[in-house]
């Protein structure tokens, strides 16, 4: 695509400067279109529907700070994030979990190399419920026998006599598959959970509905209350606050993640450097997740 635009810009000179030759056109015109090529390079974010605001806000700073940078966030997941890694469709996964060992080994088997992941951030899961829910807390067990289906009423736990509405994520998010593990611990989801598209449709579901509890990003809890979360019945409440989340504190304390198929160099490696840096993670806060330090 640059080499016809150098042509076209080559073959309208010469149509003016007779005494040029062709060789020298094509270099004029190469110059006049180097900051053209600049501006055109592109680094694509794709993945946690967790982080696609941060990751969002991250991009709209650097391109502020950086006119000649281009940088393209979308969501959809961490699995699709992950698989498109893979297929070598975005620079840059963003995942709220950990890759597994069978998506390590397909990066491995396509590139050589299972991958470099690097932190960027963290997050407190938050247990979302109605704004007039009177629960203040809820133990692990208890989220886990809810998630799993065999608590279904509000009474069962000391609130209303009124049936538990569940809202889950579906299973290519990231979020989904760190609640099944570390709170389901690997059982399977209640068949009555309600699948939603993203973290900001299970907040918003929550909000309306009186008897309904779900769970995501603490940066998308807004309009419900967040229940303080509990190890065990012997543990105290603890909120995903940034001080229990650093601490690991908060039983649902999670790191969020960058993964690339290399170490990263040129505008991916300034991009991540960027991120990494005062700058970026002071962004962090902003959004409403934790920085790193």
């Amino acid at each position: 695509m640059q080499k016809v635009q150098i042509e076209g810009v080559a073959k309208k000179m010469c149509s003016r400067s007779v005494g040029k030759t062709i060789t020298q056109v094509l270099a004029i015109a190469t110059a006049l279109l180097a900051p053209l090529a600049a501006a055109a390079s592109e680094v694509t974010v794709k993945g946690s529907d967790t982080m696609v605001i941060l990751g969002q806000r991250w991009a709209e700073e650097y391109m502020r700070a950086h006119p000649s940078a281009t940088i393209q966030v979308t969501g959809g997941g961490s699995g699709t994030g992950i698989s498109a890694l893979i297929n070598g469709t975005t620079d840059i996964c963003q995942a709220s979990r950990t890759m597994s060992a069978a998506e390590k080994e397909k990066l491995r088997d396509r590139y050589a190399t299972v991958g470099v992941e690097i932190p960027v951030a963290r997050d407190g899961l938050s247990v979302y419920v109605n704004a007039s829910n009177p629960l203040a807390e809820i133990t692990m067990d208890q989220l886990k026998l809810i998630f799993t289906g065999k608590v279904t009423n509000w009474k069962e736990l000391g609130g209303p006599d009124a049936k538990i509405v569940v809202y889950s994520r579906e299973n290519s998010s990231g979020t989904y598959v760190f609640f099944k593990e570390h709170v389901l611990k690997n059982a399977d989801y209640t068949v009555r959970a309600q699948s939603m598209p993203g973290t900001a449709a299970v907040v918003n579901a929550v909000a309306k509905e009186r008897f309904g509890i779900g769970y995501g990003g603490a940066a998308y809890a807004k309009g419900i209350k967040v229940l303080r979360v509990k190890k065990d019945s012997e543990s105290a409440a603890i909120a995903p606050e940034e001080a229990h989340v650093k601490d690991g504190s908060y039983p649902l304390s999670r790191p969020l993640f960058f993964y690339l198929r290399n170490k990263p160099t040129g505008d991916v490696g300034a991009f991540v450097d960027w991120v990494l840096s005062g700058q970026g993670q002071a962004i962090v806060t902003k959004v409403g997740y934790y920085p790193l330090k």
